[in-house]
């Protein structure tokens, strides 16, 4: 599968980070830093649960997986030292993150403190799971819905059917009372002939403007067999943490994606990620989502 019908990657924004300094660095202060390009952001793995099986979830998310939540007071330990270290913008992703009863404090915290995107199957929000999110909903925040397809086919096929109409019926939903929406499109076999039909859906019958439609490949890894194989080798970092460790990218958190199991300082792990990046200059690293 080539790279011709998926985004360029240009939405991804680097900055020049000091890992002696702990600290984002202007473009024109490099003088004496050692700094390297990073995208100031951090991803967190709230929750592996799900309320669907995607057949090429790359987690392995489903509803029969361990949940292996992160607790509320670490999640909000992460989110003040993100803050500490200026990230600017925060992920929370699972799983499902709104089958925890407590994501919307996460959602709260995470909010006051960067711009905060919450990625989502969007199925379950409606009564009083949207009503909660409403009320912590501003200018901060983002929901990332996944749709697949500008019709149920490729979507319900890897989804389950009748997934697509929900998610569609949950996107409105957002919409109506206006809560941010973006949408996110994994290219499958099926549908990587129609991509331009699936953006021109997206455009035109949903109101999302291209800059907020990210179009990726299918990986291989959790639960699919096929599609583009990814490692450290390949992937510009995006610190990504879980309750278990910390990780080079939100592609996965399998173990030879693991930065350290230590996370009692994203200091400390944006600095070996540093040290390796050091090593992987030139080799061609290429943003994915």
């Amino acid at each position: 599968m080539g790279l011709r019908t998926h985004d360029d990657g240009s939405w991804l924004k680097l900055e020049k980070y000091c890992s002696a300094c702990g600290r984002w660095v202007a473009a024109g202060d490099q003088a004496g830093h050692q700094a390297i390009d990073l995208p100031p952001r951090l991803w967190i793995y709230t929750n592996y649960d799900c309320n669907l099986a995607c057949r090429y979830c790359l987690v392995s998310s489903s509803p029969y997986a361990e949940r292996r939540g992160i607790e509320l007071d670490r999640f909000q330990a992460l989110v003040d030292e993100a803050r500490q270290l200026a990230i600017s913008e925060l992920f929370l992703t699972g799983g499902e993150p709104f089958l925890l009863p407590e994501i919307y404090s996460m959602i709260a915290r995470a909010t006051a403190c960067a711009r905060t995107t919450v990625l989502t199957n969007a199925m379950l929000l409606r009564g009083a799971r949207l009503a909660k999110l409403v009320e912590v909903n501003g200018p901060n925040l983002w929901l990332q819905v996944s749709l697949d397809d500008d019709r149920p086919g490729a979507h319900d096929a890897y989804r389950g059917e009748g997934s697509w109409e929900r998610t569609l019926e949950g996107i409105r939903a957002l919409q109506a009372e206006g809560v941010q929406v973006r949408i996110a499109t994994t290219v499958t076999p099926e549908v990587e002939a129609r991509v331009d039909e699936v953006r021109r859906f997206v455009r035109e019958e949903l109101g999302v403007p291209e800059e907020h439609h990210l179009v990726r490949p299918l990986l291989r890894r959790g639960f699919s067999e096929e599609g583009l194989e990814v490692g450290k080798q390949d992937l510009v970092p995006e610190l990504t943490v879980d309750r278990s460790g910390a990780y080079w990218h939100p592609a996965g958190t399998d173990v030879d994606l693991l930065v350290t199991t230590d996370t009692s300082s994203l200091a400390r792990v944006l600095e070996e990620v540093a040290g390796t990046l050091r090593q992987a200059r030139g080799t061609g690293l290429q943003p994915f989502r």
